[in-house]
């Protein structure tokens, strides 16, 4: 329990990325990007930006041998979800950072692309 007896509940609220107004759930984004060929895993964030808020933007495990590249993740959603909900950027990384439970760490790829 924290101080005062109550209980504090952290970590989820945030992967709710808030893009010019509109929700978008990183879950959606991410089972389509994991579907596409070449694709191993992926995490969807948001990161501050000054026109949206938060500008939606995916970190991509690629398979090795796979060539994916950004216009080819971007063009595959567009033709899927709405545009708003399109990452505005997609970066490539060999692993995602995982917790001691194995759970992917979002803030750490939250402070790592926000810049």
């Amino acid at each position: 329990m924290a101080a005062g007896g109550y209980l504090r509940i952290v970590g989820r609220a945030k992967d709710l990325i808030i893009s010019g107004g509109l929700n978008v759930y990183p879950k959606e984004i991410e089972d389509l990007i994991d579907a596409l060929p070449g694709v191993v895993e992926t995490a969807v964030i948001g990161v501050p930006d000054a026109d949206l808020g938060e500008a939606v933007t995916a970190v991509v495990v690629p398979a090795a041998g796979h060539a994916l590249t950004e216009e080819f993740v971007v063009s595959q959603l567009k033709a899927e979800i709405a545009g708003f909900k399109v990452p505005k950027r997609v970066h490539f990384v060999s692993d995602l950072p995982r917790n001691a439970m194995g759970k992917v760490q979002k803030n750490v790829l939250r402070e790592r692309y926000a810049r």
